[in-house]
């Protein structure tokens, strides 16, 4: 006797969203996320928004509360961050890591899971990722007297000394030496430090153009007065993103969003240590000794062709991937049915989202929108407005 056929799919489902409030948040009319919020509730988007979230937070993931075909252990969830202000200098534990930080201080580290992430950029964003090649850092050491006194002339001359083909051990040594030094020193060695830079570049701006950099320092000191992080970020890649670029951030990797608006997915974890640009609890330590130390500008991932108006995003990691359409006016797109579950989120135009499941056949779809959607379910979508929506599910690799 066969077995009797699947039960069909249930339907799309739209999803209210939660928004949060972070004091490194845009806030009102400038915040893309408010704007979203206003679509769904405008009492909410009057408050002071920074982050959108779909309330079932674990809507892609482990035991989501709808009936799924497929679906991983482990998978992320999608907000939308709205950057005014610098987040804070953190990294993510690896899986072994958190479990051993989360049984030492669950307090602080309130799960054991890892927390890979993915920022695709709605606007320009600005963000710093991973240590700087060591002819960077060189130039660092050679213009900015002021961290030397902090890392230390023995590291320094070190650093000096490698060329930009060395690699191993001891860069890698001499690295996370310097680094923790310059994060531990005193707080009265980084006010007089930081005093003395800011001084000099605001004196130096009138002769000369800034870099980059230098310009970021004085942006971030304006922000987090007498905080080491300003320092540490002269030892990071600065990372600009343009709209549709995307940067991937694994296990131990240091990074801070500085500025911009983007999509964000990333694994179900809290786990965040942080040492720098924050009032929050900052764990130097951990930080310090967790880090790779690797020395490599990150891989911009500009997203790959699936079908058109779909480009897709595949970070390596089995949590998830994202879908970016740009489907323009009275056009429909068939999205292809995925094994596993899916969240869209429309972030601008209108139309119809259409699925066998629905009953009457679609739901209107509109800027703000959330909907959940479930494993094996092919959706259209029509278009009155030209239509920006993104899909993040679990990862296609996951299921090969």
């Amino acid at each position: 006797m066969e077995d009797p056929p699947p039960p069909p799919p249930p339907p799309p489902q739209r999803l209210r969203c939660a928004v949060q409030h972070y004091e490194w948040g845009r806030r009102g009319a400038a915040s893309i996320v408010a704007r979203l919020a206003d679509q769904q509730d405008p009492d909410l988007a009057r408050a002071d928004t920074r982050r959108a979230r779909p309330r079932r937070r674990r809507a892609v993931g482990r035991r989501p509360p709808i009936p799924l075909q497929a679906g991983a252990d482990d998978a992320g969830y999608v907000q939308v961050l709205s950057v005014a202000k610098a987040l804070s200098i953190q990294a993510h534990p690896d899986k072994k890591r958190a479990e051993a930080l989360h049984a030492l201080r669950p307090s602080v580290y309130k799960d054991d899971n890892h927390k890979p992430e993915m920022a695709i950029a709605i606007t320009e964003f600005r963000a710093l990722y991973g240590f700087a090649a060591i002819q960077e850092l060189k130039d660092v050491l050679r213009t900015v007297p002021e961290v030397e006194g902090l890392i230390g002339h023995e590291h320094a001359a070190k650093l000096m000394s490698f060329k930009e083909y060395d690699a191993g051990n001891q860069v890698k040594s001499t690295l996370q030496s310097a680094f923790a030094n310059l994060m531990l020193a005193s707080k009265d060695m980084v006010s007089e430090a930081l005093s003395k830079l800011i001084s000099r570049l605001n004196i130096e701006s009138k002769i000369r153009t800034l870099t980059d950099k230098e310009e970021l320092v004085l942006s971030l000191e304006r922000q987090y007065q007498e905080d080491v992080g300003v320092l540490a970020a002269l030892f990071f890649n600065y990372v600009k993103l343009s709209p549709g670029e995307a940067l991937h951030i694994g296990a131990n990797e240091p990074h801070a969003y500085l500025s911009g608006e983007c999509i964000e997915c990333m694994a179900t974890s809290d786990n965040v240590v942080r040492a720098g640009l924050t009032p929050k609890y900052k764990d130097i330590q951990t930080l310090c000794s967790m880090l790779t130390y690797k020395q490599a500008f990150p891989e911009i991932l500009q997203g790959v062709p699936v079908q058109p108006h779909v480009r897709r995003y595949s970070p390596p990691f089995d949590e998830f991937e994202v879908d970016w359409c740009l489907v323009p006016a009275d056009e429909v797109v068939t999205i292809s049915s995925v094994p596993g579950p899916s969240v869209f989120l429309v972030i601008t135009g209108e139309g119809g989202l259409h699925a066998e499941s629905l009953s009457g056949g679609k739901k209107e779809a509109k800027e703000g929108d959330v909907f959940f959607v479930p494993a094996y379910t092919e959706i259209n979508l029509s278009t009155h407005k030209s239509m920006q929506l993104y899909r993040a599910g679990v990862n296609s690799r996951f299921f090969s």
